[in-house]
This record gives structure tokens, sequence and C-alpha cells, in this order.
């Protein structure tokens, strides 16, 4: 990302900007702030993988209550279609 040089660049600059009584309170606060974003955006990760793996996890399927058996067809149901009335062809 940057190299010795440019950090070197850097700090030689902060401290000329700053001067040396400023510079080491600036940092802190600097630092603190970086925690700050970071944890947020720890946070703000952890909450949408909890809200991914919620919207994952499949409903409990919940077992039909207790019916009364089905009653078993008829026999003539399961046997050959009734043949047409006998009045239909004269």
């Amino acid at each position: 990302m940057f190299s010795v040089p440019d950090i070197l660049v850097v700090s030689v600059l902060a401290l000329l900007l700053f001067g040396p009584d400023r510079l080491p309170s600036m940092m802190r606060q600097a630092g603190r702030f970086m925690r700050e974003v970071q944890n947020t955006s720890h946070s703000f990760i952890s909450e949408m993988e909890r809200a991914a793996d919620v919207a994952e996890t499949p409903a409990p399927i919940v077992p039909p209550l207790a019916e009364e058996p089905l009653e078993e067809a008829p026999a003539e149901a399961s046997a050959e279609p009734a043949p047409p009335p006998a009045d239909a062809n004269p």
C-alpha cells in the first residue's frame, strides 16, 4: 500500500504542520476514530451475517393434526367403469 519513504514523508509533514506538542494527541484521536470505525464495521457485518443465517434457516415442519383415518374407496370404484344405461341407444 504505502512504502517506507511515503510514510516517512507523511510523518515529517505532519510533524512540521502540527508540531511535537499536538501531534501525539492528534494521533491518539485518529487511532480512537479508526477503532470506532472498525468496531462499527464489524458489528454491521456480524448483524448482516446473523440476518442471513435467520433467512436461510427453513421453517420447522409442523406435523398435521391427528385426523380420522380416510375411508377406503368402495370396491366398485376400483373395478371397471359402469356400462352406459340401456335406454341411451334405442
